[in-house]
């Protein structure tokens, strides 16, 4: 089995990217918290999934549904009681690394992915209804979701700003954390306060890539196929490190601001023909997370190879992305594409999720 400490010891955290009350009740999360799992991600996707599977949800929203007359608060009720369970299971791991991993994520309804004040507003209310230190409050990293992270983060809220599909929504977030973090400490807000990350998506990357190269067909093209996404994260970190280890934040470090950690999501490999770890062995390396689902995380414990790889390939990876541009294929479009597409679908589930509490 793979020891997760080797990941930690290259400075990798790896979280879960599935939250339902079945790992909570029947122990799973607690085991994989023993063999180095440090945080969990979920979503209105993930949240679907386990009311409609789990048995362990029937009694509370039988009740809910003769106490509580709104659907949207009968599922908070629920979700928020599986948030506050999970927040304290990684509270020891929370405090052991001093407030910079053991965190679990809970997200604002999409529909308010285009509404900066609404964002805002409902993220504050969410950190205080859940009340746990280690929560992140995800917002997506729409035009409005930046005005709303930046806003948060100037307020000392802690965020996953999500949805991130290309460099230059990479670029944009940490900006905004920066400018919301120099706001923070204007006004006298404690440097320790912060924490963000930045949800940077893989695998519908490459899906979407790989359909345009598919349709060019020339040897070329093909032969690009499944090297976008891991080409575009490793240079993502390169402008983690421009930034966050430059002269743009260099004031911030010393005032004791952490940085804003890129988080690799979808990683889940969807195409069988590629490796089930494609997108975390090339990708580990410190002040990073990877946040996997249940499969890939078995993956991992079974066969995967810990090795510092994330700096490996990087003038490849810049090549990659220009012989993309040569070819068409806009990598900057792309990312707005899936964005839009993105936060469509996590409105879809949510919409489902809200009727499955009817």
């Amino acid at each position: 089995m793979t020891d997760l400490l080797s990941l930690r010891q290259l400075g990798q955290s790896i979280w879960l990217d599935n939250l339902s009350r079945t790992h909570l009740r029947e122990g799973r999360l607690t085991r994989l918290i023993e063999t180095g799992v440090s945080g969990i991600t979920s979503n209105p996707t993930i949240f679907h999934k386990a009311v409609s599977e789990s048995p362990h949800y029937a009694s509370d929203l039988d009740r809910l549904r003769r106490e509580e007359p709104d659907p949207e608060r009968r599922y908070e009720a629920l979700v928020i009681e599986d948030i506050r369970a999970a927040c304290d299971l990684f509270r020891p791991v929370y405090d052991a690394s001093g407030g910079d991993d053991g965190y679990v994520s809970l997200e604002v309804a999409p529909r308010l992915a285009h509404d900066a004040d609404g964002t805002v507003a409902e993220a504050k209310r969410l950190a205080a209804q859940v009340a746990r230190e280690n929560l992140l409050i995800k917002v997506p990293g729409t035009p409005a979701g930046l005005v709303a992270f930046e806003q948060l983060t100037a307020a000392g809220v802690r965020v996953n700003v999500t949805l991130l599909f290309s460099l230059q929504h990479v670029v944009r977030v940490f900006e905004a954390y920066i400018r919301g973090a120099k706001a923070w400490l204007a006004a006298g807000g404690a440097p320790a306060r912060l924490k963000a990350v930045a949800s940077l998506f893989l695998s519908r990357v490459d899906t979407l890539v790989d359909k345009r190269l598919d349709a060019l067909g020339t040897p070329e093209a093909l032969q690009m196929r499944g090297k976008t996404a891991v080409a575009m994260a490793k240079l993502a970190y390169q402008r983690y490190k421009d930034l966050f280890q430059g002269p743009a934040f260099a004031e911030l470090a010393a005032a004791g601001v952490r940085p804003q950690y890129l988080l690799w999501a979808s990683s889940g490999t969807k195409n069988p023909a590629y490796s089930d770890l494609l997108y975390v062995e090339p990708l580990i390396g410190p002040q990073t997370i990877n946040t996997l689902p249940d499969k890939t995380l078995e993956a991992l414990l079974d066969h995967g190879r810990i090795a510092p790889t994330l700096e490996a390939g990087i003038h490849d990876a810049e090549a990659h992305m220009v012989r993309l541009e040569h070819l068409g294929i806009l990598p900057g479009a792309v990312g707005d594409e899936l964005q839009q597409e993105g936060v469509r679908l996590f409105a879809e589930s949510y919409d489902q999720l809200i009727a499955l509490m009817r």
